[in-house]
């Protein structure tokens, strides 16, 4: 079976960064889908953080028909939410907390694509042709590989994003993670993270503009201007001024803890430690494990591939991004956040990256 996994294409973005209704991205996505039998949604698939629901699905329709065209016949399609689309599984999570005795989620449930009226919608523009079904919070592609969005970092993470700030005031009220490894259940995680999604999704849908300053894309403007080069605004070096204040006042409320180290190593260890984190908490005994939600692919050949261990010897993969940020991305193929990327798993052996879309094509003026 050859299984594609991507990540992060945040279909619906507000602003055009959602390189899949280009139709040079699109294309490639789909000539590279020929030969699958199974296509891995894994997290953030559509922007929820931008505006009411139905904006996103709009733009999402004929992007996701067209992957269902381009499948082979009888091929499958899993989508795994993330903390931009939580919303496609909040009304099956709420379903089974109503329930008189929930059973875990443990590392992979299954459900089919009545999990929520929005994936439901998505598997009839799939079509006939192709099996869809839903996954949370990960699922296992083999029995050495766990696949999950990488959300659940927020909770571990040491950079000073909104979400984890929130995370940390949550874990207040419902109690910190335990340190043990493999102490740890989904439901943790979930317990701090599951208000702040339900808060974000109801500040989306309550204004045509939705929560654009909690959304990444805002976080990762202000990363670009804290860690520039020096070429950085006036703005941006007042900011990054004020910075070890802010920290320190966060820190010391007990929302942390977080760092002030904010260049692009620093993000992308930030980003590795606190995955590697929760798979130890959570217990996780995977020869490889692959995540989106940081948008930085690797490890590539010219990382430090020590970065991408796990503790027990495995090896941590990122599946990129298919947003252009104009601040963040590079057109250079290098590049960690050049987005158009996959993995490809098989029956065995080691996942391989892939840089699917080639072309990125315009930047269109603005989004829906």
């Amino acid at each position: 079976m050859q299984t594609l996994v991507i990540s992060d294409t945040h279909i619906g973005s507000r602003r055009p960064v959602d390189i899949l209704r280009r139709p040079e991205p699109l294309g490639a996505l789909c000539e590279a889908l020929a030969d699958i039998d199974r296509l891995v949604l894994l997290g953030d698939v559509v922007e929820l953080r931008h505006g009411r629901l139905y904006h996103a699905l709009g733009a999402a329709r004929p992007i996701i028909e067209a992957i269902g065209a381009a499948l082979p016949k009888g091929s499958e399609v899993v989508i795994v939410a993330g903390n931009h689309d939580s919303a496609l599984v909040a009304p099956w999570l709420s379903r089974r907390a109503a329930l008189e005795e929930p059973p875990p989620l443990g590392l992979e449930t299954l459900t089919t694509a009545d999990a929520s009226p929005a994936t439901e919608a998505i598997a009839g523009w799939l079509g006939k042709r192709v099996d869809c079904s839903v996954a949370y919070p990960g699922l296992w592609l083999r029995d050495d590989l766990w696949a999950t969005h990488g959300h659940y970092l927020d909770r571990l993470i040491t950079i000073p994003t909104f979400e984890r700030i929130a995370a940390g005031a949550m874990a207040r009220i419902v109690g910190k993670l335990p340190d043990a490894p493999g102490s740890a259940m989904a439901e943790d995680f979930e317990a701090a993270l599951s208000p702040v999604y339900a808060w974000l999704e109801q500040v989306a849908n309550g204004r045509a503009g939705g929560g654009r300053w909690a959304t990444s894309a805002a976080t990762a403007k202000v990363w670009a201007q804290l860690s520039g080069d020096g070429r950085a605004p006036l703005r941006g070096k007042a900011m990054a001024a004020l910075l070890p204040v802010g920290i320190a006042a966060i820190n010391l409320a007990g929302l942390g803890p977080v760092s002030s180290k904010l260049s692009s190593d620093d993000l992308r260890s930030a980003g590795l430690d606190a995955m590697a984190g929760v798979v130890a908490l959570l217990g996780v005994e995977a020869q490889y494990v692959i995540f989106g939600h940081t948008h930085c692919a690797g490890p590539l050949p010219w990382m430090d591939p020590a970065q991408w261990r796990l503790p027990n010897g495995g090896q941590m993969i990122n599946s990129g991004c298919w947003t252009d940020e104009p601040r963040i991305n590079s057109t250079d193929r290098r590049s960690p956040y050049r987005p158009g990327r996959g993995v490809l798993v098989t029956d065995s052996g080691p996942p391989q990256q892939l840089l699917i879309a080639d072309e990125l094509g315009q930047r269109p003026a603005s989004g829906f």
